[in-house]
């Protein structure tokens, strides 16, 4: 029997304007959990929002796990699935030079490492509960004339 645990994981980030305030929110449930985390940052780009929800979604679990992870980001499906092998066979630089988000993409590889990943593209605004969801809470967590704390060190599993 395998006891590796399964966990499904939604995310999404938010910028207004882009670059500009931005957000992220995940959504973690696993053995009848569930675990919703959000955090901004003042200054940056959707992509980095997008980016930042999925490494704080998997910093979070202490164990190897089952993840079926689910985005409306083609960049982060597509980055991490079909784009990264490349990326780090040229020192993390694309074909035409410099490689956006070189330093969140490094954090995602190492997240992803201990884990069985399988990714899923969801249509934004498609009718997906839980990416409808996910989308709200990034866009509540863009900061509006403050600034918000860090996001917490919790560990889950």
């Amino acid at each position: 029997m395998d006891e590796t645990p399964h966990v499904t994981i939604y995310t999404d980030g938010a910028c207004e304007p882009n670059p500009g305030p931005g957000g992220w929110a995940a959504l973690l449930r696993f053995s009848g959990h569930e675990t919703v985390l959000t955090g901004s940052a003042a200054d940056t780009t959707n992509n980095r929002m997008e980016l930042t929800a999925a490494v704080q979604a998997l910093q979070v679990l202490t164990r190897p796990c089952q993840i079926d992870f689910f985005t409306d980001s083609e960049y982060l499906r597509r980055g991490i699935t079909e784009w990264l092998p490349n990326w780090r066979a040229r020192n993390w630089r694309r074909k035409a030079g410099a490689l956006a988000n070189a330093d969140l993409w490094k954090l995602l590889e190492a997240a992803i490492q201990p884990h069985t990943m399988r990714w899923h593209w969801v249509r934004g605004h498609g009718g997906d509960a839980d990416n409808e969801r996910v989308d709200r809470l990034a866009n509540q967590a863009i900061p509006r004339n403050s600034s918000r704390p860090a996001p917490g060190t919790n560990k889950l599993l």
